[in-house]
């Protein structure tokens, strides 16, 4: 738990202990009670500090998309600054996932990741993409990233599956082919697959029009 007195309290200080709630147990557990509990100080000074419950969550949220906000590509080409990119945002968004949420049930999900869009349009310009292709681009990119990280939230979340993978991938169920069954029986390396999946992606939207960019 953390511990304050009144006159230490700061208004950051609220907001980091309320962002320690959402990303624990979830917005619902966001209460004024249990933030003062968690500060170690009354509810009046929390409301002091950030007003009322809506006022606070709306405060989470300025807060979120600026730590979300700021991405700094890597990489030598455009092509490896997208993946930089691509990688950061997956990593915070999983990173964030009740945040996240937070800010998508305020209807502010696609001004949080407008500064992601931006870089990506820089890299695309970068790589000689204009117009309709650049934002097709920019967004076949976001929504592989964001669909990515849902497959994995989703997988986590599940019950235990009866059949499992190992299971259902048993000896036979891939015909000639027994090492693809042993590997699709096997966990699922996430990071690796989405980097194969990113890579992909960006290398065929970059590539020249008729090519595979093999």
């Amino acid at each position: 738990m953390a511990s304050g007195t009144r006159g230490a309290l700061t208004r950051d200080a609220v907001l980091e202990a309320a962002a320690g709630l959402v990303r624990r147990h979830g917005p619902e557990a966001l209460t004024m009670r249990g933030l003062a509990a968690e500060l170690g100080t009354a509810v009046t000074s929390i409301y002091w500090h950030v007003g009322g419950r809506e006022a606070l969550l709306d405060a989470l949220v300025e807060r979120t998309m600026a730590d979300l906000g700021e991405i700094r590509p890597s990489g030598a080409t455009p092509g490896a600054r997208v993946v930089s990119v691509a990688h950061t945002l997956r990593r915070r968004l999983r990173e964030h996932p009740h945040l996240v949420a937070l800010v998508h049930e305020r209807g502010l999900t696609e001004r949080m990741f407008l500064p992601a869009q931006q870089a990506l349009v820089r890299e695309a310009h970068a790589a000689g993409l204009r117009g309709a292709r650049a934002a097709e681009f920019v967004r076949a990119v976001q929504f592989q990233v964001v669909g990515h990280v849902l497959v994995e939230r989703n997988r986590e979340r599940a019950p235990a599956q009866h059949p499992g993978e190992e299971e259902l991938w048993g000896a036979g169920a891939a015909g000639d082919d027994p090492a693809l069954a042993r590997a699709l029986a096997g966990p699922v390396d996430t990071e690796r697959l989405f980097t194969t999946a990113v890579e992909a992606l960006v290398r065929a939207l970059l590539a020249p029009d008729g090519s595979d960019g093999a």
